[in-house]
Parts: structure tokens; sequence; C-alpha cells
């Protein structure tokens, strides 16, 4: 089998445009659920199952992502494995040999080793008693590392097609989580995820101003509540006296 890994020369600097951190685009998400809180681990929960379950569910979502896109990633539009900051991704095999793909070569052969994996048993064990292998958090890095590529190459390379199918918030909304785990668990390195981090701030940030609102939203509401039923329950009760 052949080994993925991150080779960044840098050629010639080229205008980039990142239509994805105007500010109409990273307000654009289908969930308002605090992530963080979602990402973390459960009290008596196995951390090795607890990876493994995200790890399969980031697998399907970014897969069917770049399912919907892929389409529009040619080797015509995409003859490299690109993504933001002039980088690109370069196969590597067995013997460390580098090989330049297109981008849905590269995406195919990452999503087949990845598929290969969460489904062998001695790796990704499904049934009770078997124990996750002692290297089993590195193989999830890995496979994190993978999926990272493939989000940073729609981020950079089909946000625009992204836009136009209505997607984007959904693409927000993945990302978002997916980053918010690798966080809580260190699970990506900075060196490979730092491409991205302008995003990763701008969407934390905005999801946090969102839930500021929501709360400001509700002690103000629970004030006015407060407020009515003290204005209710202070009705003078008047009585006359010949």
């Amino acid at each position: 089998g052949k080994r993925k890994d991150k080779d960044s020369p840098t050629p010639p600097a080229t205008e980039e445009q990142r239509e994805y951190l105007t500010e109409e685009c990273v307000k654009e998400r289908i969930t308002e659920v605090d992530l963080f809180k979602l990402a973390s681990l459960p009290p008596s929960l196995d951390y090795n199952e607890w990876l493994a379950t995200h790890t399969i569910a980031f697998f399907d979502h970014v897969n069917l992502m770049y399912g919907v896109v892929s389409e529009y990633c040619t080797t015509e539009v995409c003859p490299a494995m690109t993504a933001p900051g002039n980088v690109q991704y370069y196969w590597y095999d067995d013997k460390g040999k580098k090989y330049k793909y297109a981008a849905s070569q590269y995406i195919d052969y990452v999503m087949s080793y990845i598929q290969k994996t969460i489904t062998d048993e001695t790796v990704f064990p499904t049934k009770f008693g078997e124990v996750f292998p002692s290297s089993f958090e590195t193989i999830v890095k890995k496979i994190h590392k993978c999926l990272f590529q493939v989000l940073a190459h729609i981020f950079h390379a089909h946000y625009k097609e992204a836009i136009q199918l209505g997607i984007h918030g959904h693409l927000n909304s993945l990302f978002t989580h997916f980053m918010v785990f690798n966080m809580t668990f260190e699970l990506l390195e900075e060196k490979d995820a730092d491409i991205m981090q302008d995003l990763v701030q701008a969407l934390i940030k905005s999801l946090n101003e969102h839930k500021k609102r929501k709360e400001e939203e509700k002690n103000g509401m629970s004030e006015l509540e407060d407020s009515e039923n003290k204005e209710n329950s202070c009705q003078p009760n008047t009585t006359t006296s010949s």
C-alpha cells in the first residue's frame, strides 16, 4: 500500500481569493450547538471508542461532502492536490518515492486507504471484548491528517461550487466540528493545520458570538418575565373599613 504525507514546497505566490473568510460566508452554518461540549469525552466512556466513533463519522461526512463537488474536481481544473497558501500535497509510496497526482486521484487514494483501515477489525474492532491496537491513536491521527487535506482542498478549490450548491453552511459546520474535535484531543499537528487557522479562528469566533447573543436574548427574556411576574404580584389588595 501507499502512504500519504504532506509536502509543501513554495511555488511562486499567486493572488489567492479566500471567499470562505468573508463575514457572510463564515456565519453560514447548520447547527448552533456547543461543539466543544459535544466533542468532550463523556464520563466512563472509553477514549479509543470515542475516537473510533468520531473518526468513522467524520470520514463518512467528508466523503459525502467531497462526493457533492467531485464532478468539478477534474484533472484539468485540479491537476495537483492543492490547499490554501500555495500548499501542494504529494503522495509517497512505501519506499519514500514522491508522486504528484491530480487532486481527484489523490483523494481517491486517501479515501480508499481510510475505508480499508476503518473496516479492518484488527484496527477498528466492532465486537464486544476486542481491544484496540496500541498504535490506535497514531492511526487515527494519520486518518484525520488525510481528512484535513481533503477539507482544505474543498475550501481552496471548490468553495464557489459549494456556495452555488447551497452546501457551504454544511461544509462550515462539518469543518468546525472536525477541528474542534481535533483541538480537544490534539490529533492534528500545528504545522499541518496551520494553513486553515485563519478560518478555524473565524468560525469559532462566529460560533461564540452567536452563543453569546443567544444567552443575552435568553437572559433578557428571563428579566422581562421576572419583571412581569413582579408587577402581577404587586397588585395592591385594597380593603375599606367604615
